[in-house]
């Protein structure tokens, strides 16, 4: 399973992206709001600093506003994803734009159907919301292992962003139930590598170094 963060801060991005383990961003009109920044300034930095998908939402409710909005922003650079909502509009949108080669990212997604439905209008990726759905007690890691089991069992190709991550836990599940890809908030990223008997070993060999005689 592949790490993509979830945000629109650059300095999040760039901390993240010296790892090597980040390998594309989702913006939402939520987290470019909470930045403060040109929207369109925002996503080209972004594809500056990682090479691969960069996915930048539409904001229209038809699917002729969809397009334009989306041909207009992927035209920014190659690696950007449109994403779109998963409402009846939004799939005429997927449809039209695949067939014009630009890669999109359904999202909202809740149950299987809408993901087997945006997948066969041509989506690149699917995001079902993990958090969100688990938050009305229903279970989000059920979900994508539902949709897993489908895209598996028909030989579907479009790939499956486990999206709407609150713990490090999500993460794990999200990758045991069959995400290709998990976004996951620089906070959660954060949580995901730190371990407290990793810190405990580190200063228990730096003591014990401490010990040992010097020439």
């Amino acid at each position: 399973m592949k790490f993509f963060l979830d945000t629109a801060n650059v300095d999040e991005i760039r901390e993240a992206a010296a790892t090597g383990i980040i390998c594309g961003i989702t913006t939402n009109p939520t987290l470019i709001a909470k930045e403060g920044r040109d929207f369109k300034e925002t996503i080209i930095e972004i594809t500056s600093i990682v090479d691969g998908p960069i996915s930048a939402e539409v904001i229209s409710l038809e699917a002729e506003g969809m397009v334009r909005e989306a041909e207009d922003i992927a035209a920014w650079h190659p690696n950007i994803v449109i994403k779109i909502p998963m409402t009846w509009e939004g799939l005429k949108a997927v449809n039209v734009l695949s067939k014009k080669n630009i890669k999109t990212n359904v999202t909202l997604v809740f149950n299987p159907n809408q993901a087997l439905a945006a997948a066969r209008a041509g989506a690149t990726y699917v995001s079902p919301f993990v958090g969100r759905f688990t938050d009305i007690t229903q279970d989000g890691i059920a979900l994508v292992s539902d949709i897993a089991e489908i895209f598996s069992l028909h030989d579907i190709s479009t790939q499956i962003i486990a999206a709407s991550i609150r713990t490090p836990m999500d993460v794990f599940e999200s990758a045991r139930a069959g995400a290709d890809i998990a976004t996951v908030p620089y906070k959660v990223l954060m949580q995901m590598i730190k371990h407290p008997l990793t810190d405990i070993g580190i200063e228990r060999f730096l003591a014990d170094w401490e010990s040992v005689p010097k020439k």
